[in-house]
């Protein structure tokens, strides 16, 4: 069969988050394909993205769109289905959002790299639009809600979904009614070192309510832990006046930064239900293990301590502690559990960083590589074997 024409569809690009690091592999591999997105802010994103042509819709274009875009969420599914793929064989989307509803052409071949159906009208409604947004959100989102969530359904266009974990495929099930293949999001092992630990406990993490970092900030101050906290967000008014003296704030800090900061802590403290979780893996990278709630995309990336629930532990070495409820005291009840295990060596270096390069940036570019090769392959034989 001849090589497809390729077009890739992303949600927006507006910084380099979890997905633009899955993009960044989907351009490497697609050198020439155009990149279909609702915004691009210059500059926000690695090089490999920027070089090649982008093409935005009328979102663009919108009043301090940059900045506000979110607030123009009702209108994306009209944006997203403006774009004129005409002439592409194969459209791959990455989508958290409205890509995945994107007009495919008669004939083409649609996958979908899906981060979560729509988060802001599922699982996370509540957090967006809930008690803390303004009055006029309140009382007008909820039948645009209702609108967006039967658009969302709408999946016609995709013909195989691939999850980011198995947490999102069961979720793409619930949601669309669809199955989908599963394959993980990388790390970027060589971004990390293993360093010599020091007596810190560590969050990544953007200070959002449903991240719930008040339950670190809580448990350390209960505890008497040293706790450095990166990152920023809404919630950082509220977390400083809960936390005690032990409770450090840093802000953002560059990647070479943070890599030294978990390659020193003393473990890592992950407190929200993620639909995959990249920084247990980058804290693995480093050689630390994870002090994490037991749900979410956290149980296929991380091995539990034998004999804890949810999950059994098995036969490999341990890489995290997991505790059962998002509650203060069950965190800092994992933290003294940690506690006793690491001192008994029950965490080594070297097979947390065997267990993060599992998801090594390489080993996910042959996979997609090869998934797509695959689905191709496919499609050629599903029309030879209609002629």
């Amino acid at each position: 069969m001849t090589r497809p024409r390729v077009a890739l569809v992303h949600d927006w690009l507006t910084g380099m988050r979890g997905g633009e690091r899955c993009l960044e592999v989907l351009c490497e591999l697609f050198p020439s394909a155009p990149l279909f997105t609702l915004l691009h802010v210059p500059g926000s994103v690695s090089p490999i993205i920027e070089d090649r042509p982008i093409v935005t819709s009328f979102v663009q274009r919108l009043p301090d769109a940059a900045r506000r875009y979110r607030s123009y969420l009702p209108l994306f599914p009209a944006a997203v289905r403006r774009f004129d793929l005409r002439g592409y064989d194969l459209v791959i989307s990455l989508s958290h959002c409205v890509a995945k509803g994107v007009r495919v052409p008669a004939g083409a071949l649609h996958l979908s790299y899906c981060f979560t159906p729509m988060r802001y009208v599922w699982d996370l409604y509540d957090d967006y639009f809930g008690r803390d947004a303004g009055f006029g959100v309140r009382v007008l989102m909820p039948p645009v809600a209702a609108a967006l969530r039967r658009w969302d359904r709408r999946t016609g266009s995709v013909h195989h979904f691939i999850a980011i974990s198995r947490h999102i495929a069961d979720r793409i099930r619930r949601v669309y009614g669809r199955v989908s293949d599963v394959i993980h999001p990388p790390v970027d092992v060589g971004r990390f070192h293993v360093g010599v630990p020091q007596d810190f406990y560590l969050v990544v993490s953007a200070l959002a309510p449903y991240k719930r970092v008040d339950l670190a900030v809580a448990a350390a101050t209960r505890l008497g832990r040293r706790l450095l906290v990166v990152g920023t967000g809404p919630e950082e008014g509220k977390l400083r006046r809960l936390a005690g003296p032990t409770v450090e704030f840093l802000g953002w800090r560059p990647d070479a930064e943070v890599a030294a900061l978990y390659a020193r802590c003393r473990a890592v403290l992950f407190t929200a239900l993620e639909d995959f979780g990249i920084v247990p893996l980058e804290a693995a990278a480093a050689g630390r293990p994870t002090v994490a709630f037991g749900r979410g995309g956290v149980l296929d990336t991380m091995t539990p301590l034998p004999g804890m629930t949810p999950g059994d532990g098995g036969a490999e070495p341990p890489t995290a502690v997991f505790y059962e409820a998002q509650t203060v005291e069950a965190l800092g009840a994992a933290i003294e559990r940690f506690e006793t295990a690491d001192g008994a060596g029950r965490f080594a270096p070297a097979a947390l960083r065997a267990r993060a390069e599992r998801f090594d940036r390489p080993r996910f570019a042959q996979r997609v590589r090869e998934y797509v090769e695959r689905r191709w392959r496919e499609r050629g034989r599903t029309e030879r074997a209609a002629c």
